[in-house]
């Protein structure tokens, strides 16, 4: 890990592991099986699951009869993993060099793994080296501000009051590509076949106990908005905090909150 930015987020998630299933896992899981079913998974098929986490995308290609192994940067997400699914192989690995020989696995996926990169192109590049012929990745990211409405609760409240000017090693762009056309792009530089990309965008409903939960989540069980938020002044970081709070009044339910969650969902296979 040479880089600044990969440095960063390892440390980040390092510290953050522990939190992961208490504050983001209830939105991310939702995501699980349209990953699983864009990237055409079946029984007996084998799987890598890069940026694992705690593992639950391992977990539910197991559960379709897969034979995953799930690998991850963290050695702390690991180790969660590890007690979580004893059952399923978890190794700790760099996703930008994975440690698998070529044409090895028939399926790979990465639930919002990519962004966590300094490169994601480079291991969209590794996803194809270690696939088979014919083999298919899935990858799931974030849709931009305009489709994601949880997005642009946290983006109005930070570009209205957060200094930005801050001292954070410099990464990929928090959308991946632009468009429907440059994941495409990419995903053939990277030696998947155009033609062969599904994409489309998934939304959620993210439900969260109390107006406070979303800053608290970001604060101390995120990492890239948490480096920026822990770069502010308290009198900035009450302003953000306010602001979240009351935009996140318009998605009252019941005793909590329900907030539209988007994300891109993407899959292409190799080219033969």
């Amino acid at each position: 890990m040479k880089d600044a930015f990969t440095e960063f987020e390892h440390q980040g998630w390092q510290r953050v592991a522990d939190k992961y299933d208490s504050t983001w896992a209830s939105s991310t899981r939702q995501f699980i099986e349209p990953l699983l079913d864009a990237a055409n998974l079946s029984a007996k098929m084998s799987i890598l699951d890069v940026g694992c986490g705690p593992g639950y995308v391992s977990a539910a290609a197991a559960e379709r009869g897969a034979n995953p192994i799930g690998l991850d940067f963290s050695k702390e997400m690991i180790a969660i993993a590890k007690r979580m699914f004893p059952k399923i192989e978890f190794r700790e690995g760099d996703a930008q060099n994975l440690p698998f020989a070529n044409a090895n696995f028939e399926r790979v996926v990465a639930s919002f793994a990519l962004l966590h990169l300094a490169e994601p192109e480079r291991a969209t590049a590794e996803a194809a080296r270690v696939l088979k012929p014919g083999g298919r990745f899935g990858f799931t990211t974030w849709a931009k501000v305009e489709e994601n409405p949880f997005i642009r609760l946290m983006d109005d409240a930070i570009q209205a009051h957060a200094n930005l000017d801050v001292d954070l090693p410099p990464g990929p762009p928090f959308y991946l590509f632009e468009n429907e056309s440059e994941f495409r792009k990419a995903l053939e530089r990277a030696g998947f076949d155009g033609g062969s990309m599904t994409f489309k965008v998934h939304t959620i409903k993210w439900k969260v106990p109390s107006a406070r939960f979303i800053f608290e989540a970001e604060t101390k069980a995120g990492v890239r908005t948490a480096g920026l938020l822990a770069r502010q002044t308290p009198e900035t970081l009450r302003k953000i905090e306010s602001a979240i709070e009351k935009s996140i009044q318009q998605y009252a339910s019941g005793d909590g909150f329900a907030i539209p969650k988007a994300a891109y969902i993407v899959a292409a296979s190799k080219r033969s």
